[in-house]
């Protein structure tokens, strides 16, 4: 009876053993089957997308802006430095402008005369001027009546033998010296009686305009003295201190600050020619650099380039072609990124095949 109770337990035994093997290949093979399903859809989607690498450097979107003088001198004072925010409008930097300044301070002068001349002119001499004429004509008219009297008295006794020809003469030449002041004090008192012409008007006129252009363009001088920032954004770089010379020239550009805004980034690449036909505007990318590690900073094409061109940017590969033609491509970073100005980075373009 022992016996047969023994051999019912190994059957049992054995009857569990083969369930548990059973139940194992079958979770095993189900295990297997989810596992190659998706090995196969990540191989998928790889297969559907592929990264086109490139060379890039970070730029604000407004590009740099490199900011000159308009016209040549010495730096007076620099008033900001690498990495300050500015404002638009701001001051930045002033060039030695005393010259300048006095010669609007001249300019001034000569327009506040010119409108006084004007003034002057339209209006007419004053009541005091036209009586202090008057005046001067009717004391010269006594003086010629008197001088009248002495000559014809001196000629009367000259013809009676009473006095010298010399004597005669000298009061016939007094008469006319008499008669000559008495009718320049007569033309006088008649001018500033009567009213301006029009032609001395606008002579007038004229000169005060011309005296206010002047003042104007002196102005504008003295204006372009002051280096104001054409945009808000920071200082990427300062090419020049206080006391060294700047020039305005196009051949030979000299710029004294270079601006941009660090609002938004974006990263200017070299596509290598064989890559362009796969690069479309829309496809997202992510850059890298060595200083943040692993990181990716995502962001989106943007821009191509019309024309295939040089490379802009060299890597410190020794086996790089420095001939390879490129295709010039934006990628605008997504807002938040934050990168300095001018990193190189390695950008990689989303595409698919």
């Amino acid at each position: 009876m022992l016996g047969l109770i023994r051999r019912k337990s190994s059957w049992y035994t054995l009857v569990a053993i083969i369930l548990v093997l059973i139940s194992a290949r079958f979770f095993l093979r189900r295990t297997g089957s989810s596992l190659a399903s998706t090995g196969a859809s990540d191989r998928g989607q790889d297969s559907a997308s592929a990264a086109v690498a490139a060379p890039g450097r970070v730029e604000p979107v407004s590009e740099d802006v490199k900011l000159s003088t308009e016209i040549n001198g010495k730096l007076d004072k620099v008033l900001v430095e690498e990495g300050d925010s500015v404002r638009k409008g701001q001051l930045l930097a002033v060039l030695v402008n005393d010259d300048y300044r006095a010669q609007v301070a001249a300019q001034q002068a000569t327009l506040a005369q010119k409108q006084a001349e004007e003034r002057k002119t339209r209006n007419g001499a004053r009541a005091e001027e036209r009586r202090e004429a008057e005046a001067a004509a009717s004391a010269q008219e006594a003086i010629l009546e008197d001088a009248r009297g002495n000559m014809e008295r001196y000629q009367k006794l000259f013809e009676g033998g009473a006095t010298s020809q010399e004597e005669a003469d000298r009061y016939l030449r007094e008469y006319k010296v008499a008669k000559a002041q008495y009718d320049q004090a007569t033309q006088h008192s008649l001018f500033v009686s009567e009213d301006t012409r029009q032609e001395d008007r606008d002579r007038v006129s004229a000169e005060v305009a011309l005296a206010s252009a002047q003042l104007e363009q002196s102005r504008a001088l003295y204006a372009k003295t002051f280096i104001r920032a054409p945009i808000d954004g920071a200082i990427l770089r300062r090419y020049h201190r206080a006391g060294e010379s700047v020039s305005n020239s196009s051949s030979s550009p000299d710029p004294i600050f270079a601006l941009g805004s660090r609002g938004a980034l974006r990263v200017r690449a070299d596509v290598d020619e064989s890559d362009i036909a796969r690069v479309h505007v829309g496809d997202r990318a992510y850059v890298t650099a060595d200083a943040f590690g692993g990181k990716k900073f995502w962001g989106q094409v943007v821009r191509l380039g019309g024309e295939l061109g040089r490379k802009n940017i060299r890597t410190d590969e020794p086996s790089e072609r420095v001939d390879t033609k490129i295709l010039e491509t934006l990628v605008k970073l997504d807002d938040g990124q934050e990168l300095p100005i001018g990193l190189r980075v390695d950008t990689f373009i989303l595409t698919k095949p």
